[in-house]
């Protein structure tokens, strides 16, 4: 049976969630230095893996509150895949550190005072908290259970799993007269979402995992715990008993100079039989509680030459034409390929609110990082074996200069920013390009990292009135380790130019405005532990007055030699006998496995 209501012990809960939430709100912010970083992801409890396990960042900025200029009424939201509510290793089997059945990843943050401060609200739903184990296998089998939750609530209503992948955005909300500031701001959170398991109740969906959306129009009280303000998650992909929807991103139609005001809009990759993955599209036009789905790409098939789509982005521009970039791959296997294979960002464009699109056009070519390593190294790393994996580093981030939140002053300049591998092996770089005729040309891409960065993972932000243009990359600082004995240092980079210097045909200046503490990216884990796991993006927002950005990092965790020495011989074939698999709480120091997520703003 599905629950339904608010019980009595989650009612306390949330009021107390309410009242510590409050006091922090409310607390002196002077401590807060802006323009330095600090950690966004606020409710990690750094020393147990896989709780202190966050990655994936992604931020969203209400643009209407920022045109105000009064620093106190800005809305920055952020998310990202978070562990906070998993149980802890030694629960159990010690030696492994699984995702707890039915336990939800998908972390929220938000800031009120330009990401000087953070905050994560915590509610109740479905938890493993109460899983901590003791040394030795006696432990019986985690099952989850009404709890605190430090991530999205209320998909537990609805026997749903909020699986992470979080992707967030600002719009206007409606009203009797359709959508307007004038009626205020509503902030949509996008994720993965998996079914709960059968005892629990009957399944939310067809399929194996699907993308929903979750609301809210009062961010203060969210961020205050209070999930009575939040809407119950809605299911936005069209879904079979076949259907892998991933890779999801969001925007919401913010220009209120735009014919399509207030549209909302979800990319994905649908995976389905036959090892086809087309991209996809989902439009709201009645603030998030109904969708129209469209597939907008062919569905290629694996073995063809161009294969994988993925790595969408979705934006709109002053206008209102929506812009979706992806990157096609080319089938490494396919012996027509040559090495290492090329990628190309793909566009597709709708010019009437969602209703049709045009038909894909190829823009230019890009070599991802995944695919610059011989196939017997392996694939889809960077920094080394047993690496964290890098298979969508070169997909398309964009961001459009499209004078939010009126329209009025847009230039509607496209920026778009990815990870290259075109210069081979220790020399991948963060590159941008821009259009500024609407995407029909793009420049000649140009390198915004510089040695000794080796682009990860990158994003752009270009400020509403196309100003400004800032890039957010994690980067390597070592070359690729044949051995998991060396360290792989890590690091987040935000860099600035003036939209001028781009346009002007000359030289364009990057000034470096941070660089973050480096950490050693062995710190990080897969929940499996067999290898490092940063997630697959970095993101920025900017405004007219300041800009910000969020990134994986490992400076607050700590190497485990245990596990090195376990991850290399699942590499050399040796056997168990001669390197059994550690028991990470009580062979590790307390911080390994912490990945956080990291913010600058300024």
């Amino acid at each position: 049976m599905k629950r339904r209501g608010v019980s009595a012990s989650r009612l306390v809960a949330t009021l107390l969630g309410v009242a510590a939430a409050v006091a922090l709100l409310t607390a002196p912010g002077a401590l807060a230095t802006h323009g330095g970083d600090r950690e966004v992801t606020t409710g990690s409890i750094d020393s147990f893996f896989s709780r202190n396990k966050q990655n994936e960042p992604a931020i969203a900025v209400d643009q209407n509150a920022a045109s105000n200029a009064v620093p106190s009424d800005d809305v920055l939201a952020a998310g990202a895949n978070d562990n906070i509510d998993m149980e802890l290793c030694n629960a159990g089997d010690d030696t492994t550190c699984p995702f707890t059945p039915n336990v939800g990843g998908t972390g929220i943050m938000f800031s009120f005072d330009r990401g000087d401060s953070w905050t994560q609200p915590t509610y109740t739903g479905l938890s493993a908290r109460h899983c901590l184990g003791a040394p030795g296998n006696g432990d019986p089998a985690c099952v989850a259970q009404e709890g605190l939750i430090g991530t999205v609530p209320r998909y537990d209503e609805l026997n749903l799993v909020a699986d992470g992948d979080p992707a967030l955005a600002f719009g206007p909300r409606p009203g009797p007269g359709g959508f307007s500031w004038a009626n205020g701001s509503r902030l949509y959170v996008a994720n993965l979402t998996s079914n709960v398991t059968a005892d629990l109740g009957e399944p939310g969906f067809k399929g194996f995992e699907a993308i929903a959306v979750s609301r809210t129009d009062n961010p203060q009280s969210a961020a205050a715990g209070n999930e009575a303000v939040w809407e119950r998650p809605v299911i936005v992909s069209k879904q079979s008993s076949a259907t892998f929807s991933d890779k999801e991103q969001i925007w919401a139609d913010n220009a209120a100079s735009s014919d399509f005001f207030g549209n909302v809009y979800v990319c994905f990759a649908r995976f389905q039989g036959g090892g086809a993955a087309p991209m996809t599209v989902a439009v709201s036009r009645d603030g998030g509680n109904t969708w129209t789905t469209k597939q907008v790409s062919p569905a290629h098939n694996i073995a063809a030459k161009h294969f994988g789509q993925s790595g969408c982005t979705i934006r709109t521009d002053s206008d209102g034409v929506a812009y979706l970039f992806y990157e096609e791959f080319q089938n490494p296997s396919n012996p027509s390929v040559g090495f290492p294979p090329s990628a190309t960002h793909m566009l597709v464009k709708s010019f009437d609110g969602g209703l049709t699109w045009t038909k894909p056009r190829a823009l230019y070519d890009v070599v991802d990082p995944c695919f610059v390593l011989d196939p017997v190294i392996g694939r889809c790393v960077m920094d080394g074996v047993a690496g964290a994996r890098s298979d969508l580093a070169a997909a398309p981030s964009v961001d459009i200069a499209n004078g939010a939140p009126t329209g009025a002053d847009a230039t509607d300049l496209i920026v778009v920013s990815w990870a290259d591998g075109r210069d081979g092996l220790n020399n991948e770089d963060a590159m941008v390009t821009w259009s500024t005729n609407k995407g029909q040309t793009f420049s000649e891409p140009a390198r915004v990292s510089s040695a000794p960065d080796r682009g990860y993972y990158s994003a752009p932000a270009v400020s509403p009135d196309g100003t400004d243009v800032y890039v957010v990359y994690n980067a390597f600082n070592a070359p690729f380790q044949n051995t998991t004995a060396s360290p792989r240092p890590l690091v987040g980079v935000v860099k600035h130019a003036d939209v001028a210097d781009l346009l002007d045909g000359g030289t364009v200046t990057w000034s470096q405005l941070h660089r973050g503490a480096q950490g050693d990216a062995r710190a990080s884990s897969q929940n499996d532990l067999q290898a490092e796991f940063l997630g697959d993006y970095v993101y920025a927002i900017a405004t007219r007055d300041y800009a910000a950005a969020v990134w994986n990092d490992v400076r607050q965790g700590a190497d485990c030699p245990a596990i090195d020495v376990w991850r290399m011989s699942l590499r050399t074939e040796t056997t168990a006998d001669d390197v059994p698999r550690p028991a990470p709480q009580q062979q590790c120091a307390p911080t390994f496995g912490n990945s956080d997520i990291f913010g600058w703003s300024g």
